[in-house]
């Protein structure tokens, strides 16, 4: 108990700010970093909580695991004559995890694990701030999951989250903040038709969000998600795993706020549904190094006719390298994967503040480590 308590403590000290595609998250855990994210048929360690809960059923007795991710990134706006880099501080999503094998044929886990973040600014007096240039997310959700060894070979789990979800966003003109928690569930589903191939599917559902603050009050609603992955066995010392993640991004039409002095927003959004395409290659050099890379193609949500300054992003490409020690009962996972972020034109668009820009020089940084052990 007294480990499990270090170790959420640990995690709940990180502020998770940091953005993908859209403002969603891909940082489960550094292992799942340096593979790209593919780690929805493997799921065999306690991050399956985050890729797919069937996959604890692998795992005997009692396991903890703890990290961060540390994350920056940057893209140059040219707009109104002028370039402007958005800022590239580090943020900080955290993970903790947590499973339990009850019997032979049930698990138990739980998960502290952030989804959703965003952090973009721009000086205040930019070109584009009738925009915005300040726009901040933060989230946690926790996911307690209950997993079901059917028989040798098929696994399915069913859980439900909580999301914390706060927002602030600043233009020239006027502010958004508030916060709110959203309830959502997950299920998870794993097949090992063989020693050397696995096959994962999970899903996660829609989360609405009623944003509240001292003046303004607001929805929106987080998208649902299903993951795919096949893993393959080739050698005994290699691992593989190919898969994708569709995110139903077209949840988020709108952001409907209502000022308490009794005006009312709506800013219209419009996002496109996106997939994530992602692959991921592991070899146990030893038996205590393991070496792991991974690629990721991450595209972008957001329709030419609603980009804005709040996420001036693209499509792009992530390269993920990683390496893991285990000793005695405890494993050390560190990754580091490079974001190249692809140029995109805006067009004008006077009614919402938008100058005609250029997204340019974009690219990103994460740093992942985790600690696990046996407990």
């Amino acid at each position: 108990m007294k480990k499990i308590l270090v170790f959420s403590v640990m995690a709940a000290l990180f502020a998770p700010l940091a953005h993908g595609a859209g403002f969603g998250l891909n940082a489960g855990s550094a292992r799942g970093d340096a593979l790209g994210g593919a780690m929805v048929g493997r799921a065999d360690d306690a991050a399956a909580i985050y890729y797919n809960p069937a996959g604890i059923v692998q795992l005997p007795g009692d396991q903890l695991m703890a990290g961060v991710s540390l994350v920056t990134s940057k893209t140059d706006v040219r707009a109104g004559g002028v370039t402007t880099s958005s800022d590239a501080g580090w943020q900080y999503p955290p993970h903790t995890y947590y499973t339990h094998q009850v019997n032979d044929q049930l698990w138990l886990g739980a998960g502290l694990f952030s989804r959703f973040g965003l952090d973009t600014e721009f000086p205040s007096d930019w070109p584009g701030r009738g925009n915005g240039y300040l726009a901040q997310v933060q989230s946690y959700t926790f996911n307690p999951d209950v997993a079901l060894k059917l028989n040798e070979q098929l696994a399915i789990a069913v859980g439900v989250n909580a999301t914390w979800f706060d927002l602030k966003m600043q233009n020239a003109a006027q502010e958004i903040k508030g916060d709110a928690i959203g309830y959502g569930f997950n299920v998870g589903a794993r097949y090992t038709p063989s020693e050397w191939l696995a096959l994962g599917a999970a899903y996660q559902s829609k989360v609405t969000e009623n944003v509240d603050g001292s003046d303004t009050s607001g929805s929106l609603e987080l998208p649902q998600e299903f993951s795919f992955g096949i893993a393959v066995k080739p050698a005994p010392q290699w691992s593989v795993e190919v898969g994708a993640v569709y995110t139903g991004w077209q949840s988020y039409d709108k952001l409907d706020v209502d000022f308490k002095n009794g005006s009312k927003s709506v800013i219209s959004k419009d996002w496109n549904n996106a997939m994530r395409y992602q692959a991921g290659v592991e070899y146990a050099a030893t038996k205590a190094w393991m070496l792991r890379a991974g690629y990721a193609y991450d595209e972008t949500p957001i329709p030419l006719q609603t980009a804005a300054y709040d996420v001036p992003e693209n499509d792009r490409h992530e390269f993920s390298l990683g390496a893991g020690y285990r000793w005695s009962r405890w494993v050390l996972d560190l990754s580091y994967t490079y974001m190249m972020i692809l140029d995109r034109y805006i067009p004008a668009r006077p009614a919402d503040g938008v100058l005609e820009s250029n997204f340019t020089k974009g690219s990103g940084q994460m740093i992942g480590l985790s600690l696990s052990t046996k407990i």
